[in-house]
């Protein structure tokens, strides 16, 4: 199919990433206000899945060959939707967005987070995924948005959250040997999570219809193959000595959790606010906690689920005053 290229006048980014975060978006396609919900919802669950995948898959074959394999398997099970994927025409305005949502996510957030749960645990890591719903909060304030006083204190209140289970992560081991590093490289992969979050808010709301979730996930899988080609040699030349565990963890990352959760998160972004739709993340260290303990066998101590309690505590009465 061929595809025509407008080039038009670039306005600011900023304008575009405010409209994101706006409840008025009339160029999303109606649909029932359940089907978003159930969209991100799915997404966390899958999401929550994937800190002890991670964990395992990263622990036997290092960032970049993990991370190429998953963005690999991940492509191929998008071939048969080939098709599907080319926007029906690319504006030159579109471009820093495109390249900001894929820098950030799949590219700088996973090379952050697969660093992360190498020196802390799946629990942890996903607890700081709790942080995301509030820098979206900030990011809206950034590009204009209003915020309350009460948002502002449940910044506040989740900071010191944060602070409190990082320096109470311990002095390591084990598979966790250094958990202080490791849950500030979780929350810098927040920060990319959301600046492009962000992107894929402002493109598809002022696309009308040219930008989908698909063909957005199938952008974000491209270049994170591409950024992660570094780690191919590895894959190729060692994936017939995989162990059982480290393939079904490598097929869950790439099929459930890069396709499918980013797919239906893209999808649910395109039907409600970025901010509204970061909300949903407060469910992620909930999952990742339980599948830790389910999966790995982690747990949390008594120090550390206070900070955990205060994170979500500071979370909601942000999120709430929204």
């Amino acid at each position: 199919m061929e595809r025509d290229t407008v080039l038009t006048a670039t306005p600011t980014i900023d304008a575009d990433l405010a409209d994101a975060t706006s409840c008025a978006t009339p160029s999303r396609t109606a649909v029932s206000p359940l089907l978003p919900v159930l969209a991100a919802l799915a997404a966390v669950v899958l999401w929550g899945g994937a800190f002890p995948a991670m964990k395992v898959a990263v622990q036997t074959l290092g960032t970049w060959q993990m991370m190429w394999a998953r963005m690999v398997f991940a492509l191929l099970l998008l071939v048969p939707l080939a098709r599907r994927l080319a926007p029906a025409r690319i504006e030159r305005r579109d471009l820093p967005l495109l390249a900001g949502m894929a820098l950030m996510q799949p590219c700088l957030y996973f090379l952050c987070e697969s660093t992360a749960l190498q020196l802390t645990t799946s629990s942890q890591a996903g607890v700081m995924a709790a942080s995301m719903p509030l820098m979206m909060a900030v990011g809206g304030f950034l590009l204009g948005e209003k915020v309350s006083p009460r948002l502002w204190f449940g910044v506040g209140v989740s900071c010191i959250g944060v602070a409190w289970l990082t320096s109470s992560g311990g002095e390591g081991g084990g598979s966790a040997p250094d958990p202080f590093t490791g849950n500030l490289l979780e929350l810098a992969a927040m920060a990319c999570a959301t600046g492009s979050s962000l992107c894929i808010g402002a493109l598809i709301s002022r696309g009308k219809g040219r930008w989908n979730a698909l063909t957005l996930t199938g952008i974000q899988t491209l270049a994170g193959a591409v950024f992660f080609l570094p780690g191919a040699p590895g894959v190729i030349g060692g994936v017939a000595d995989w162990s059982t565990e480290v393939l079904l963890a490598v097929v869950y990352l790439g099929g459930a959790s890069s396709l499918g959760a980013f797919g239906l998160y893209n999808w649910a972004l395109g039907h409600m606010p970025a901010s509204r739709a970061g909300n949903f993340i407060n469910l992620v260290p909930v999952a990742a906690i339980f599948f830790g303990w389910l999966l790995l066998g982690e747990t949390l101590t008594t120090t550390q689920y206070l900070a955990t309690g205060l994170v979500m505590g500071g979370v909601l009465m942000g999120t709430r005053a929204r």
